[in-house]
């Protein structure tokens, strides 16, 4: 009997080009390869325009078969909108975000956002007006600092007049922007697949504030141009907007006012795996053997502290300084309350796969005075201008809301956020933060956490490979 031959299959590896195909078309090419034998470039020859549409109306809307979307990818620009409504666009996992920095820029006078709930308000000017005060203190800071430093760190003997001016520059930007309002403008540019953005849509046509669901609706516009049967139903959702609503009734009205002058940040652990060390022996008994988890647990639990050890070096002790921790460490979770700056708040949301609840913005937890504003001998205009918005905010809070009052609210006021992490993130996130070229404010706090973990847990820490 003859013996039958068995074709052999190379592998391939090509990309769909979106420049000859739309992002739906490339995502029900990707999506009928379930059902189809074909190769992928030979799917995507059939799959017309039209055909993708009929597709998506028919698996991904009627029959809820979301995951197609992922397949079709957006790159959206957005410009000039408050930083308070890029922190709303930004509330999503599953997305790639850019911002216009504050770090390497000046702003120009005038950039910041009028809410549209304050047209035609008694508190409309002094909101204009305060603005305006802020934007003034920012560029007065600029000259001082500037000025101070030059008087403090000469340029290099090979260092470029350019270079030095820029040196200079970006440290006093640094210290200077803490006196910005959140109503500051920005440009983002996002990057995201066809269901995370229907996600997001939907968020901000939920939001309470005008701005987000303006621009809600301008990014399901332009999306629907990209990718129009996709996103095509994302709309309000009558829970997150009503939820929202009722659940502040139990919180009770926001804290307001000035807390007294400055303040610090602080990172408190309020809850940990107390049995750390054995969750995470038993994750990595479990990942390489074949026993159930129960017996994993047992196992790790009737190991001796050195046993255990030995197991939790040998997993770590070899990381260098550019590997990820093995995922095992996500088995084992901390549980943080942070109290940081705005500024230092809109670095470390970019830290997505932790978990983070942050509460409004308020002048209530106090403000921190940038170190280089005191040494310029410009501390008390900095506090005048903290004590004229903490007015603001507070009347504003009362007299139209409390999210209106947030627009105010600058990158100096400290914002108090819940922080839950495994410790997987925590070694991507301390060995990042905690580095000297980090910002100065979210460096302390990656410090305090990192001690705090340590605290608890010293030999599960020990292998982080911090940054110089």
């Amino acid at each position: 009997m003859a013996t039958e031959q068995r074709a052999v299959r190379a592998m391939r590896v090509y990309a769909l080009d979106p420049r000859v195909l739309s992002q739906e078309q490339i995502a029900v090419t990707f999506a009928m390869t379930s059902r189809s034998p074909e190769a992928f470039d030979a799917i995507a020859k059939v799959v017309s325009e039209a055909k993708a549409a009929d597709f998506n109306e028919k698996w991904v809307v009627g029959y809820g078969h979301a995951s197609v979307a992922e397949h079709a990818v957006l790159h959206m620009a957005v410009e000039d909108l408050s930083r308070l409504a890029a922190d709303e666009m930004e509330d999503n996992r599953l997305a790639s975000y850019t911002e216009k920095s504050s770090r390497y820029q000046i702003l120009d006078r005038g950039s910041y956002h009028v809410p549209a709930e304050l047209r035609g308000h008694r508190l409309e000017r002094q909101y204009i007006q305060t603005c305006d005060y802020l934007f003034d203190v920012y560029h007065d800071l600029l000259e001082r600092t500037q000025g101070w430093l030059r008087s403090q760190q000469a340029q290099g003997a090979n260092e470029k007049d350019g270079a030095y001016r820029l040196r200079i520059r970006r440290m006093a930007t640094d210290h200077c922007r803490f006196v910005l309002p959140a109503s500051t403008l920005t440009n983002v540019g996002m990057t995201l697949n066809a269901r995370s953005l229907e996600h997001a849509i939907t968020k901000l046509l939920s939001h309470e504030l005008a701005e987000c669901r303006d621009l809600g609706e301008r990014l399901k516009a332009q999306g629907r141009m990209i990718a129009p049967t996709l996103v095509k139903y994302a709309d309000r959702s009558a829970y997150m907007a009503e939820t929202r609503a009722a659940l502040q009734g139990y919180a009770g009205r926001v804290a307001g006012g000035n807390a007294g002058g400055p303040s610090q940040v602080r990172a408190r652990l309020v809850w940990h795996d107390a049995e750390g060390e054995q969750t995470l022996a038993a994750a990595l008994l479990y990942r390489l053997g074949s026993m159930a988890w129960a017996d994993a647990e047992r196992r790790a639990r009737e190991m001796s502290v050195a046993e255990r050890g030995r197991l939790i070096e040998d997993a770590l002790m070899r990381l260098g300084p550019f590997d990820a921790p093995p995922r095992e460490l996500e088995m084992v979770t901390y549980r943080f309350e942070l109290e940081m700056d705005y500024g230092a708040y809109r670095e470390y949301k970019r830290h997505r796969m932790q978990t983070y609840l942050p509460q409004r913005l308020t002048t209530a937890h106090g403000y921190i005075l940038p170190p280089l504003v005191a040494e310029a001998g410009a501390a008390p205009e900095f506090a005048e201008a903290m004590e004229r918005v903490a007015r603001l905010h507070a009347a504003l809070a009362e007299e139209v809301s409390a999210a209106v009052a947030e627009h105010m609210v600058t990158h100096a006021h400290n914002r108090r956020l819940l922080a839950q992490m495994n410790l997987r993130e925590a070694y991507h996130l301390f060995k990042l933060r905690s580095a000297e070229n980090a910002h100065f404010t979210i460096r302390e706090i990656s410090r305090q956490a990192l001690v705090e973990i340590t605290r608890v847990h010293p030999l599960l820490i020990k292998f982080i490979k911090l940054r110089e």
